[in-house]
């Protein structure tokens, strides 16, 4: 039997057109993986086997019809946060249990109009809080690489999927580094574009400003394959930027002759594990090695930037959490009048990291506190964005960490928030910024954990970013490991 598993959306895409195999033969194939690896990862919180093979069928007769397509009849997981028409979208919350949408995502309807086949839903972190997956109501997701440590968060779910070959590739949201970080502890490609690069539109909102849809996937071609399915303008998403979207399989050449990389000086600072600044440093030298030219830049508002995050998005949170109140959907629990019942439904269903990063968010806009905290927040957020605007103008992309230690042992910073905060160090500047950022495998520790590379490339430069990683990609051999539990499968 082919290992359908282990080939990649692009392969899958040429297997379907020359014939090779069918939509529905490697759908079913699909989910016989998850059922057999799932149990030791927990990544799905369900798998639409129906819907599924529905859809595989679907694609079959559109391609036995003579019409082909890179994502026709390929299977992929989704995030719990978007919303997908008929399935379940709880967003990893106790609230939102039994609620049902209506409607597809515009990013998930481009995947059903390109003939995706949507496998399940991914397990997250509650509302896409937190860096661990640890934070979801329902179960805490593993990674692949060793099951007591963390897979990453908040898209841990789908990290854990591509990695642990339960999915070909995910689709993820990432708000502060939510598909970086795990990508990079899970050690597959997380791509972010940039800030309105793809329709919001169907995502359950955490913080407006800052949430972007972007894959997760095994190598930089299918993320270059899966962005350009998703991209685009959308009249349901005023945010969503009316400029042309290129071909990004286009700017894979393979060659960084005459690109200029910058390193930001304060990404590389006291309190970085040695072993993952060595693999990001080897990093840099294999992109000197393929023609790159190497430059020291500096972002001198980056110590600022996770408390900045934190002011931004918990604001941004407390008011898009408020409509998650027991009257219209979801859970409900009852009281002697509506301020009881809002209360007691709130209490009840949102988990300890959702009403933490609520009273922080409402106490920020509080009156008083105002322009203290969030005023001061944007204002630092533009100085941040400035840091990045000048260092593009003296290279074409950035390189860096993901994060500045490995994937954590579950259960080891659940009592330490800010520690947890933390691990986003490197890559909330990237939502605050609006920039695109790319996250793809560059080594691991001597614990054998995937090590993350980060390339950060201006705002709907996105080939820029592809570029560099696909380059690097093609001259390591990092991509191409598996993790040590799929050897006995």
């Amino acid at each position: 039997m082919t290992a359908f598993q282990d080939v990649t959306v692009k392969e899958l895409g040429e297997m379907l057109d020359e014939g090779a195999c069918s939509s529905e033969e490697v759908t079913r194939h699909m989910i016989d993986v998850i059922g057999q690896v799932d149990p030791k990862l927990n990544a799905y919180l369900t798998v639409d086997t129906d819907a599924a093979l529905a859809q595989a069928r679907a694609a079959d007769v559109r391609r036995a019809n003579g019409e082909k397509g890179p994502l026709l009849g390929v299977p992929l997981a989704i995030k719990e946060v978007l919303n997908v028409e008929g399935q379940p979208c709880t967003c990893g919350s106790r609230i939102l249990e039994g609620y049902t949408s209506p409607y597809d995502a515009t990013a998930i309807a481009k995947l059903r109009s390109a003939g995706a086949v949507f496998l399940g839903r991914a397990n997250m972190d509650e509302f896409a809080m937190g860096s661990s997956t640890e934070n979801s109501a329902f179960k805490v997701t593993r990674n692949p690489w060793n099951l007591d440590y963390v897979p990453g968060g908040s898209s841990g779910g789908s990290a854990a999927a591509v990695a642990g070959r339960a999915a070909l590739a995910s689709i993820g949201t990432d708000t502060g580094g939510s598909i970086r970080q795990p990508a990079a502890y899970c050690g597959c490609t997380g791509l972010k574009p940039t800030y309105g690069r793809v329709s919001r539109y169907g995502l359950t909102a955490y913080a407006s400003s800052l949430d972007q849809i972007g894959p997760l996937t095994r190598t930089v071609r299918d993320a270059a394959i899966l962005l350009k399915a998703m991209a685009g303008p959308d009249p349901m998403d005023a945010t969503s930027a009316a400029v042309d979207v290129p071909d990004y399989e286009a700017a894979l050449t393979g060659d960084l002759h005459g690109v200029k990389l910058g390193l930001p000086r304060e990404y590389f600072v006291e309190g970085i594990d040695p072993d993952i600044e060595q693999a990001v440093r080897a990093a840099v030298e294999t992109c000197r090695g393929l023609g790159a030219e190497i430059v020291e830049v500096s972002l001198p508002h980056t110590p600022h930037a996770i408390a900045t995050y934190y002011v931004i998005a918990t604001a941004e949170a407390s008011a898009n959490l408020a409509r998650f109140d027991g009257v219209r959907y979801g859970a409900r629990v009852d009281g002697s009048d509506p301020i009881d019942m809002y209360g007691n439904t709130r209490a009840a269903g949102f988990g300890p990291e959702v009403k933490r990063r609520i009273i922080l968010g409402t106490y920020v806009l509080s009156s008083g506190y105002y322009d203290a905290y969030y005023l001061r927040a944007q204002k630092v957020r533009t100085l941040i964005k400035q840091d990045f605007d000048a260092a593009f103008e003296r290279c074409d992309a950035l390189l860096t960490p993901v994060a500045p230690t490995a994937a954590f042992r579950i259960g080891s910073r659940t009592d330490d928030p800010l520690q947890m905060y933390l691990s986003d160090i490197f890559t909330v500047t990237a939502n605050l910024a609006g920039i695109c950022g790319l996250s793809l495998p560059c080594g691991f520790t001597a614990d054998k954990l995937p090590v993350g590379l980060q390339v950060l490339g201006p705002a709907f430069r996105e080939e820029n970013i592809l570029r560099v990683g696909h380059a690097y990609e093609q001259a390591t051999p990092w991509h191409k490991e598996k993790p040590a539990m799929l050897n006995d499968r």
